[in-house]
């Protein structure tokens, strides 16, 4: 399988290479199959053919098992790239900034939401109302009113469900935007635009590694960042769906972890 864009940015194959072999990596642990490079160079990358066929119950609870394994082998920080990587990120053709953050909210606000409102405005795909809703919602994540004290885990970074193929041996990751960031984002991504038996896929992972109470709740928050680029450049419909999600999460209860109170 080749793809090529003749317009390509530099090191835009390089990069989407270099998330793949880092998502293979915690294959050998149980981790998702990715698809297999076979070079990448610019405006051109050589990935092996995938064999497809249809998914079932079972696939389906072994892929978000093996997901789970994926998020655990972790990353440098939250918004970091992968290892050993030290060119741009994209998401899609769209710029994906890197960065090294401890803070899950602050990461999530300013590299994975915000960067993305100024284009949907520009196009006309969010109104100056929407961007105010959003922009609440936002100084609430930034305040880490959602950071719970987990760890940056190893996202795939763009889980639609047209980046998972499913073969005979099973489901195979592809076309990712891999870097360090929540795990609940991944599977809000794969839910935002339906996933064959998504409720054994997620029934499979939190097995695996049980979610946090309020997981469910939580998923418009995560959705926060595809929605946004979606709204960039894909129409209106987007920018009023981000804006729902804004709403949503301005509903939710705080989960900041907050330190111990010592008393004399």
């Amino acid at each position: 399988m080749v793809k090529e864009r003749p317009d390509a940015p530099p090191a835009f194959f390089e990069a989407e290479a270099a998330g793949l072999r880092w998502l293979a990596e915690a294959e050998s642990d149980g981790g998702a199959r990715v698809v297999r490079v076979v070079g990448a160079s610019p405006g051109r990358i050589e990935l092996e053919e995938v064999a497809e066929t249809r998914p079932d119950r079972s696939a389906a609870r072994a892929f978000g098992a093996a997901l789970a394994v994926t998020h655990s082998a972790g990353a440098a920080a939250f918004g970091a790239p992968p290892d050993g990587w030290d060119g741009p990120l994209f998401i899609g053709r769209r710029p994906l900034p890197v960065a090294h953050e401890t803070s899950w909210g602050r990461f999530y606000a300013r590299d994975r939401v915000r960067p993305y409102l100024d284009p949907a405005e520009a196009a006309g795909n969010l109104t100056a109302q929407q961007r105010e809703v959003v922009e609440a919602a936002l100084a609430r994540v930034e305040a880490g009113d959602f950071d719970d004290g987990e760890p940056p885990a190893r996202l795939h970074g763009d889980l639609w469900t047209g980046n998972v193929l499913w073969s005979p041996g099973g489901a195979v990751l592809i076309d990712p935007a891999a870097h360090g960031g929540h795990r609940e984002t991944d599977l809000a991504m794969l839910a935002l635009f339906g996933a064959p038996h998504l409720e054994d896929i997620l029934a499979g992972y939190d097995a695996a590694r049980p979610l946090r109470a309020g997981w469910r709740e939580r998923v418009p928050l995560h959705q926060l960042h595809p929605l946004a680029v979606h709204a960039a450049g894909h129409g209106p419909s987007y920018g009023a769906e981000l804006a729902d999600a804004a709403r949503a999460t301005l509903a939710l209860r705080s989960r900041r972890i907050r330190p111990p109170q010592h008393h004399d």
